[in-house]
């Protein structure tokens, strides 16, 4: 299975950058092959360990004409899942490159690392810029803080990007966001021998739940998008919760943080705020009180039809219409920053985050060459 881009594929493979730990190392790699290939590169710190890699080339005055490529460097875990391989080492099998973050996403930032190998990137005319991110993986985490850091800057970027998530070469321009809400109900502990001297939090949190299931319902009537999405509705899921601390004792606090995805142009807070005017109405116990706090927002994406950027992709896309993602991606970010993104790139969403990831060798060719293609159009 002997290639360039397989080479840099089991390279980036091989550093283990599940979110939890480092992207130190493959960002080093990163910002070595770009500054090889010509580029003037960045890193943006945001933690220790966690760094975002912006790399520029071209003339910086004709921004309106340049490309933003963009994908993120971290993977999700494998613990406990039943691989044939070594999940960090990239395997080949009948043509398949097996391997964590093989199809989402390092095919993708291995095929466009071989492909400006190949691009004369002194003589470019317009920008390039790559904006390699963390734990995209976890709420776009790393994205965020580089909007941040960039916007705060006011610093000019091209007003277009290509995000290498794997949608088997289908061109997405929009895609649900993600909100992350912590809800808290405080009582007053008691003996469990005398209740009535205390106040249930556990109580008062049931009465938000069956309020929560109630705006769940009412959610799932409010559609919109239905020709591009299976769920053309704000889907909503409780998934933790935790109350109390004995048997014996009437609960002083009970936590829950719930989900939703807000549908391609919604405002984020909207639901949130929907929750908030439902809270204020309940018949809670006495002496308990309920709190909603936003923890995490990942921004949903919606991008314009018949951008520049996909008329330069239509001729290499598996079908000419424009579709749309379940799963949410950097893109939301980026739009905070003045750019629109389309989301294509090798691979099937199918097999990202599964025992035996893979993409297929001929579909890293192909994405090698539809990058190349696309950056000597955009910018040379």
């Amino acid at each position: 299975m002997t290639s360039l881009v397989v080479d840099s594929l089991a390279q980036l493979v091989g550093f283990p950058t599940v979110s939890n730990r480092p992207v130190t190392e493959i960002a080093a790699w990163l910002a070595h092959r770009a500054e090889d290939a010509g580029f003037h590169v960045e890193q943006f710190q945001s933690s220790a360990g966690k760094a975002n890699v912006v790399c520029t080339a071209g003339p910086l005055d004709r921004m309106d004409q340049g490309l933003v490529i963009s994908g993120h460097m971290d993977v999700v875990p494998v613990d406990g899942q039943p691989w044939s391989s070594d999940p960090f080492t990239l395997t080949e099998r009948g043509g398949r490159l097996f391997g964590r973050g093989t199809a989402d996403m390092k095919g993708f930032i291995a095929s466009t690392v071989e492909a400006l190998d190949e691009v004369d990137i002194a003589s470019l005319k317009a920008p390039l810029v790559l904006m390699w991110t963390h734990d995209e993986e976890v709420g776009c985490l790393g994205s965020a803080h580089l909007a941040d850091q960039l916007g705060a800057t006011g610093r000019p970027l091209p007003r277009e990007a290509l995000i290498g998530e794997p949608t088997n070469f289908k061109m997405v321009r929009m895609h649900p966001g993600h909100v992350a809400v912590q809800i808290v109900a405080t009582g007053e502990a008691a003996h469990s021998s005398k209740p009535d001297l205390g106040a249930s939090a556990i109580k008062a949190m049931g009465r938000a739940l069956a309020a929560i299931d109630r705006l769940e319902r009412e959610l799932q009537l409010e559609r919109r998008l239905e020709a591009y999405l299976d769920r053309p509705w704000v889907t909503l899921n409780t998934g933790l919760i935790h109350g109390g601390s004995a048997v014996n004792l009437v609960p002083a606090r009970c936590e829950i943080t719930l989900g939703y995805r807000p549908l391609p142009g919604d405002d984020p807070l909207g639901v949130a705020r929907r929750l908030e005017m439902r809270f204020a109405d309940l018949d809670l116990p006495p002496g308990t009180e309920l709190h909603l706090q936003v923890q995490r927002i990942t921004p949903s994406l919606l991008t314009d039809e018949g951008s520049d950027l996909q008329s330069l992709l239509t001729p290499h896309a598996h079908c000419e219409d424009t579709t749309a993602a379940a799963f949410a991606t950097d893109a939301g970010n980026l739009a905070r920053l003045g750019i629109q993104s389309l989301i294509f790139g090798p691979g099937s969403i199918d097999v990202a985050h599964k025992a035996d990831e893979y993409v297929e060798l001929a579909e890293l060719e192909k994405a090698k060459n539809i990058v190349g293609q696309i950056v000597r159009q955009r910018c040379g």
